[in-house]
């Protein structure tokens, strides 16, 4: 029996990649560093923290800010992006024991170079970490952030994402579905037709717009500004949430999250501002803040969702500059039967 274990399930650590002068975020470093401060520093007070680093001087650079914890582990590798979320393993649960799924990486459908990036698992399980770890490659191209899991039996995606060509050309739904079923012991697909943001180039992932946050409730980006270009697709969105049902016939609660006002960079694109794109961990969901008035609405209505866990306003937006933000950075580690990472 194979189960895909829903984020807010025990974790032993949470992996990132470091950005550094020579990648994406050199233009504004400095305060991208600062996020990433923040949250290795909040991460690491509650579990373990993985980084990937470039090489021996950006690992010196990065624990000269961060200090001694003992918690922080380093795995140095090249990364074309630092959006682990999309590259590095999925954890599934298999016959009671913990296995590492390596799905195939191609750029967000050829859009960007990927070889070191569609490489990382590899050389994760190369390092002392990971050494020993059950693992299997798999020969279909799918993100992290374009599935969201129940911890049961569901799994939550995106049409425009998983069936768009650019990923898995000449596949039906229906095979796609055999694959997530296979794979991720799922036994129901819940299929969301819904355009990206903008400023999202990763053809909708689902964790921009929709995420369970208990197998019964789905926290979802909403728009209330009917001037809005998003307005009447995330209305549509809110429609088809609606008539989602649980494997027992009910309809989910759910629990609208504004949108942040609109974002710009220096070209006048809009950027992918949300905060659908929290991360869950041990004892506390960190939340993508945005210095705006929306901030505080967004962490309440999460607080309302996670009783049991601290919320954490998280600094993320200079993250938004290279169209990600909070749950983008970063790919958990369930435990699973007590081992391993």
């Amino acid at each position: 029996m194979t189960r895909f274990p829903a984020e807010w399930e025990q974790q032993s650590a949470v992996l990132i990649a470091w950005p550094h002068h020579t990648g994406d975020f050199c233009n504004r470093l400095e305060s991208v560093e600062q996020s990433y401060l923040f949250i290795a520093h909040t991460v690491s007070h509650y579990q373990g923290l993985i980084i990937v680093c470039k090489d021996q001087a950006h690992q010196d650079h990065i624990q000269a800010m961060l200090g001694e914890n003992p918690v922080i582990e380093f795995v140095q590798a090249d990364v074309n992006d630092i959006w682990v979320r999309d590259t590095a393993f999925l954890t599934v649960e298999k016959d009671g024991a913990k296995v590492l799924l390596n799905f195939k990486f191609n750029g967000w459908g050829e859009k960007y170079p990927h070889d070191d990036d569609n490489a990382l698992n590899h050389k994760l399980l190369k390092s002392q970490l990971f050494q020993g770890e059950s693992n299997v490659d798999i020969d279909f191209i799918l993100e992290g952030g374009s599935v969201e899991s129940d911890g049961i039996s569901t799994i939550m995606t995106t049409k425009q994402c998983l069936l768009n060509p650019n990923r898995n050309k000449g596949l039906s739904q229906a095979q796609i579905e055999q694959v997530l079923q296979q794979h991720f012991g799922a036994t129901r697909v819940l299929w969301v037709d819904q355009p990206n943001l903008s400023g999202d180039d990763t053809d909708a992932h689902i964790d921009t717009l929709a995420r369970f946050c208990s197998a019964d409730t789905i926290a979802y980006t909403s728009c209330g500004d009917t001037q809005d270009p998003h307005y009447a697709s995330l209305k549509n969105m809110e429609a088809q949430l609606q008539a989602f049902r649980t494997p027992s016939g009910e309809p989910y609660r759910l629990v609208a999250l504004p949108m942040p006002k609109p974002i710009f960079d220096e070209e006048g694109q809009r950027l992918p501002a949300n905060y659908a794109n929290f991360l869950i961990i041990n004892g506390a969901v960190l939340v993508p803040v945005y210095e705006d008035a929306n901030d505080d609405v967004a962490l309440q209505r999460l607080a309302d969702c996670f009783p049991a866990h601290k919320i954490i306003a998280t600094p993320c937006r200079p993250l938004v500059h290279q169209y990600g933000s909070l749950h983008c950075m970063t790919m958990q580690f369930p435990v699973v039967d007590g081992a391993g990472v």
